[in-house]
């Protein structure tokens, strides 16, 4: 194994540890995985080999790794908040993940560090041709899990934020309380005064004596 090799998979158990403590969920979050195994297999996988049971030792690393993957954005906790959509990974997703990128970097320098007369063995016995069928299974697993932790997250994430889109749609328009235009002016009445004249007359207050 190469220093790179071991930094890549010290960075792919890292974005996971870092998410013990609720982080952001960004865009950038969800894509980095997927860039750095994206790397990896643009300049490590040559092809997948199908001979014998290379094909099974492929299809079964992509199903483990997609199994660990959906288990781990299952076990990640996603919540929304005013500023935006964060997600805290539990300890049974850190395990999980742990599992998967720890369990492949073990394997490799378990393979490079005195494993490699104990793997041709294995190899032989259950048909697999090549190492290059090993360096396709474990690049594809890493890819499987970090797409699917992916997938699994990005989706969680879209349905809180249709239900926030929902709630904000269907929640009760504000009351505006009618404008008062006080009371209406009364209408004008001509007050009529008694003015006491010897024989009872009355005087209208607003016109002249009353004949």
């Amino acid at each position: 194994m190469t220093f790179t090799d071991y930094l890549i998979d010290i960075s792919l158990i890292a974005i996971v540890l870092v998410q013990v403590k609720s982080r952001r969920l960004t865009v950038k979050a969800l894509l980095l995985p997927i860039g750095i195994v994206a790397y990896v297999a643009f300049n490590f996988l040559k092809g997948i080999p199908t001979a014998q049971n290379d094909l099974l030792l492929v299809i079964g690393a992509v199903a483990i790794g997609a199994t660990l993957g959906g288990l781990a954005g299952k076990f990640t906790t996603v919540t929304r908040r005013a500023d935006g959509v964060f997600a805290k990974a539990g300890l049974a997703a850190a395990a999980l993940w742990i599992l998967g990128t720890g369990g492949r970097l073990a394997f490799q320098v378990w393979a490079t560090h005195g494993g490699g007369p104990a793997i041709t063995h294995f190899s032989a016995t259950h048909g697999i041709t090549s190492a290059t069928a090993w360096t396709a299974a474990l690049i594809l697993m890493a890819l499987s899990e970090v797409v699917v932790r992916t997938a699994v997250l990005a989706w969680r994430s879209g349905l809180l934020s249709e239900a926030a889109a929902r709630a904000l749609g269907t929640a009760a328009p504000a009351t505006v309380a009618p404008v008062s235009t006080g009371p209406a002016p009364a209408s004008p009445v001509r007050s009529r005064t008694l003015v006491p004249s010897g024989r009872g007359s009355m005087m209208d207050s607003g016109d002249g004596p009353l004949s």
